[in-house]
Formats: structure tokens, C-alpha cells, sequence
């Protein structure tokens, strides 16, 4: 049986804009079943919110940490919550 839903929050630092990142972000968590968002953040770090089970989650973690990535990413900066609100779908913001 899978334990409760999740939330990670993650801050991604690096070269991540205008390079095709959120959408990569929105294409994987969407293979992984996950719902959230990737969005822009003013200061060029994007910001991914992403819900579902754990290990899920963690695989998605483990994707940006990775190198994949489009784009440079530097560090990736995760906190972990229970699940919020319900979100619908992955989106780009």
C-alpha cells in the first residue's frame, strides 16, 4: 500500500531560463504521474512545486539533480511537506 501524497518544493539555481527547462520539468512530471508546476522566478532560478507519492517525487528530484536538465543546473535546493491543496495537472508558469 503507498503512503500519503507529498509535496516537494524545490528552488533550481542555474542557467534554467529560456532554455526549454519548464517544459522538460512539465514533460517528466507528467510521466511520473505527479501533479504542480514549474515556474519562472524573477531572480532566474525556476521554482517546481510537485505532488504525488514519495517515491515519485523522488525520482523527479532525482532528474533535476541529474544533468539532464536543459540548460545548467547549478544546485537544486528541495523541501519536503505533506500534500497541500489538490493540484490539477503540470503546469508552466
Amino acid at each position: 500500500m503507498a503512503g500519503p501524497d507529498v509535496r516537494l518544493t524545490a528552488w533550481v539555481h542555474g542557467h534554467v531560463q529560456g532554455v526549454g527547462f519548464r517544459w522538460w520539468m512539465r514533460s517528466r512530471a507528467l510521466e511520473l504521474g505527479l501533479t504542480g508546476y514549474a515556474s519562472n522566478q524573477a531572480d532566474g532560478r525556476v521554482l517546481v512545486v510537485a505532488q504525488g507519492s514519495r517515491p515519485d517525487c523522488e525520482r523527479l528530484l532525482a532528474l533535476l539533480e541529474g544533468g539532464a536538465a536543459p540548460g545548467h543546473v547549478v544546485t537544486v535546493v528541495a523541501d519536503w511537506s505533506a500534500a497541500g491543496e489538490p493540484l490539477r495537472g503540470f503546469v508552466e508558469k
